[in-house]
């Protein structure tokens, strides 16, 4: 299988190189230190942040090797991301050890979460065509944005700066992949148009983890030339087979279909002091559940959640500084049907406020921003979560931060009322709670960047199944108290060779879990972090159209199992064509991310892009 890898690469890098690159032209110059960090309630540029923030630019999207953020994501130190299947098909989202129910996405700033389980998380995730950058905060962030950013949240940003174009794309490899998607950009006097389909299906690369996915986007943006008006529109519907991802490995033939979708509209007021930004939105999640793919009837589930918001987010700036301040209501309901268990008809009202003042002291080298938001559930009443950031700038490049806070998440329905063959619900749950602190440096500059950060949570009342005797049904319990410390460095470097931008990026995490008091016969949730991560990434480019990657990632978890996973992509560009090739696992490591189920050996995906203006 390795022969055929490097017969591929050397085939497409064999390919004449008579075109202009087009590719080189269009790739991202943002710098980092222009770019504005939109999923904080005070907006601030990068390196003005007192929090550790990631960025993953459109253009290290591109670089990547993967074809969807799922696996992106999985390049990032201090992110955990447990595929159960390919294709972006089903996985687990974890941020430094917490848990899948501990992480917050969100798109263009609106909150993904689900109120039926964290399962869902990553089922709001975009393709990578519509996005211009991932926003990654790490540590407590429930006073910006309230519960479930327990151990951090990701913003997908989409892209907002149009021209007209777009592009045409067909790709087919391994396990009968095969992928087709469309983009069109419009930028008119008035308004200007993104619009997106893609679909993706693969017969699987074992029994039964076939897929077939679909993505269908739109982001207009109206009146511009008055007070602008953005839309957002989203659907993602997913059909797989789900080999063992749930229940137990040998549930060889389980199946799942979901579809999520948002629609969301926003605007901003803006003075020279003064902004208000307004947003309303939807959004649903479905899910249907199938024990037995070729008997339904033996085991089915159903649910629908839908959640309605709104909220205003403002900022005000004066001599003292900038203050931050907001409200944000919603109202979630959930509908579900099964032939046995099910969770039943629920609702729950939400409201957050939030306040936050950033001060700027020392001639601006010292900031302090201290925080609190205060949240209701009219099923768990009040809870306020203080917190504080503070930086000092030691020079126009380096600069030393600290933040300290609480965090919570409130019990999902799923812990609340689920009853199934092996689970039973709880309804005497109580919400999880956590005490976060960080301390880290940052160094910036146009080629070389460099940030490393301590950090420590002391987490109590956490949820975890648990029986006493193995013939029992699980039962959610607040029974974990858990202490995490931690140690994360990212860096990155910029060179020229052959007149071309080269890159490399190292990334590394540490993580030690300490179990307080736990004295249980069986646990399900047993922890399984990742105590050793290492990413890193070389790009590079040596002629003017052709440009290659190589990704690599090491995990070593608590249990002691480790592996390594190499990854590898060429990009060639014959304007208005480019030609693609992604090899995955390329040495055919043996390895699973989670519930045991074995990860593809080495596979490769050839792709035929066509660019029109």
């Amino acid at each position: 299988m390795t022969r055929i890898y490097c017969l591929g690469l050397l085939i497409l890098c064999s390919l004449p190189g008579t075109a202009q690159n087009n590719q080189h032209k269009e790739q991202d110059t943002t710098k980092l230190g222009e770019v504005v960090i939109t999923s904080t309630r005070i907006n601030l540029p990068f390196p003005e942040n007192s929090r550790t923030i990631s960025i993953i630019s459109s253009e290290s999207i591109k670089n990547s090797a993967a074809s969807t953020l799922t696996d992106v994501l999985q390049q990032v130190a201090g992110i955990d991301v447990k595929r159960q299947g390919t294709g972006g098909t089903q996985a687990d989202l974890y941020i430094r050890g917490g848990s899948f129910d501990q992480t917050l996405i969100l798109i263009d700033g609106i909150k993904m979460d689900d109120a039926q389980t964290g399962h869902h998380t990553l089922n709001a995730t975009l393709p990578l065509d519509v996005i211009d950058r991932v926003e990654i905060i790490k540590g407590p962030a429930a006073r910006v944005f309230g519960q479930n950013a327990f151990t951090g949240a990701i913003n997908i940003v989409t892209k907002k700066k149009l021209d007209n174009g777009g592009s045409a794309t067909i790709e087919t490899g391994s396990y009968k992949q095969l992928n087709a998607s469309v983009t069109v950009t419009s930028n008119l006097e008035n308004a200007s148009h993104l619009i997106h389909v893609n679909r993706n299906t693969s017969d699987g690369y074992r029994y039964n983890t076939d897929y077939d996915n679909q993505n269908y986007f739109i982001k207009s943006i109206f009146n511009k030339k008055r007070k602008a008006i953005e839309m957002i529109a989203t659907f993602t519907e997913r059909k797989f087979g789900a080999n063992g991802f749930y229940a137990i490995p040998t549930a060889i033939n389980q199946y799942e279909e979901t579809q999520n979708s948002l629609v969301g509209f926003s605007t901003d007021f803006s003075t020279e002091k003064l902004s208000i930004k307004p947003r309303i939105y939807w959004k649903r999640n479905q899910d249907a559940y199938l024990y037995v793919r070729q008997n339904p009837a033996a085991f089915r589930n159903f649910h629908i959640s839908d959640k309605m918001g709104a909220e205003v987010n403002a900022s005000y700036t004066s001599s003292a500084g900038i203050t931050g301040f907001g409200i944000d209501i919603s109202k979630t309901y959930l509908r579900s049907d099964g032939t046995t268990g099910g969770l039943g008809n629920r609702n729950r009202f939400m409201a957050n406020l939030f306040l936050e003042h950033l001060f700027k002291l020392a001639n601006d080298k010292l900031d302090i921003t201290p925080g609190v938001a205060v949240t209701y559930f009219s099923d768990f009443k009040f809870h306020a979560f203080p917190g504080i950031d503070m930086g000092y700038r030691l020079n126009p490049n380096l600069k030393v931060y600290g933040n300290m806070g609480y965090t919570y998440r409130i019990p999902t329905y799923t812990d609340l009322y689920y009853n199934g063959p092996s689970n039973v619900g709880n309804e005497n749950l109580n919400p999880e709670e956590a005490l976060s602190e960080e301390i880290g440096l940052k160094y910036f500059s146009p080629t070389f960047s460099i940030s490393a950060a301590l950090f420590n949570r002391d987490a109590s009342k956490l949820i975890d199944f648990i029986k006493e005797n193995e013939a029992d049904k699980w039962q959610p319990v607040n029974i974990r108290d858990l202490n995490t410390k931690g140690l994360e460095i990212n860096s990155s470097y910029t060179f020229k060779l052959t007149h071309f931008n080269q890159s490399i990026s190292l990334g590394y995490t540490y993580l030690d879990d300490q179990v307080k008091s736990l004295n249980v016969n069986f646990s399900k949730y047993a922890i399984n972090s990742l105590k050793h991560q290492i990413t890193g990434r070389f790009s590079s480019q040596l002629i003017k159209n052709l440009s290659q990657n190589i990704v690599y990632k090491h995990a070593e978890r608590t249990t002691g199992t480790s592996y390594n996973v190499w990854d590898a992509s060429v990009a060639l560009t014959l304007k208005p064509f480019e030609i693609t090739l992604m090899a995955n696992n390329i040495f055919n490591a043996d390895y699973s991310e989670a519930n045991l189920i074995p990860m593809p050996k080495g596979n490769l995906l050839f792709g035929l892009r066509y660019n029109f203006n």
